[in-house]
């Protein structure tokens, strides 16, 4: 948490800190929504420990197409979404969720450090884009730069 309020976040009143931004966050009625997508079990039940004090978790999903489909009734604020899953991909799910016209940030989470990876996701609208190995340190900031 010390670390999060330590980085700096450009805002339309000039610069904050994250640890700002989120104090008001909490204050405000509702906490951000996230809904976070992996095909790895134990990855979904890591991210939710970490965001749990900070953001309200409105859903969970194994796969892209059952994303698509749940992201469009429990209206999140944030899809936190890996890349390689069966069904269908993040990138393709990123992809439709821009062509439906929802207003939901994107925000992947991914292994893949490879430049034509990020490139790929980034190019789909994406507003952010961390790597799993950094999540614990990276991820919470990322969702705080996002939702900014």
């Amino acid at each position: 948490m010390a670390r999060a309020s330590a980085i700096k976040q450009k805002s339309p009143i000039g610069t904050k800190k994250a640890g700002t931004i989120a104090a008001e966050h909490r204050r405000s009625a509702e906490a951000p929504r996230i809904f976070l997508v992996d095909d790895h079990q134990e990855v979904l039940r890591t991210v939710s420990t970490i965001l749990k004090d900070q953001f309200q978790i409105v859903g969970l999903a194994e796969d892209g197409k059952s994303a698509l489909h749940l992201v469009r009734t429990l209206s999140p604020d944030v899809l936190v979404i890996d890349i390689v899953m069966p069904l269908m991909n993040g990138i393709e799910t990123a992809l439709r969720i821009k062509a439906s016209g929802l207003r939901l940030k994107v925000l992947f989470l991914t292994a893949h450090e490879d430049p034509d990876f990020m490139a790929a996701a980034m190019a789909t609208g994406a507003q952010g884009y961390v790597l799993k190995p950094r999540l614990a340190i990276d991820l919470v900031p990322a969702l705080w730069d996002v939702l900014a």
